[in-house]
């Protein structure tokens, strides 16, 4: 019985953390893809900004979620 119950809190750990997972990288192909075709960013500030977040993975998407993000958006 115990062990069933184990499996299933296993499977359904495992299911979360994928799934959270995926999330992750669609956001950060997200921002990835927002940053190159951002207008409302200079060309060294792209790059830098691309760096960031290629670099920094999800931790350089948030970042640029919250703070390059809305001066792009404003500008558009």
């Amino acid at each position: 019985m115990f062990a069933i119950v184990g499996t299933l809190f296993g499977l359904a750990f495992m299911l979360l953390f994928w799934l959270l997972a995926a999330l992750a990288t669609i956001f950060w192909i997200w921002m990835l893809i927002n940053a190159i075709t951002n207008k409302g960013l200079r060309d060294v500030e792209k790059i830098i900004w691309v760096l960031v977040i290629f670099f920094l993975h999800f931790l350089g998407a948030l970042i640029y979620f919250f703070v390059g993000r809305p001066r792009g958006a404003a500008a558009i």
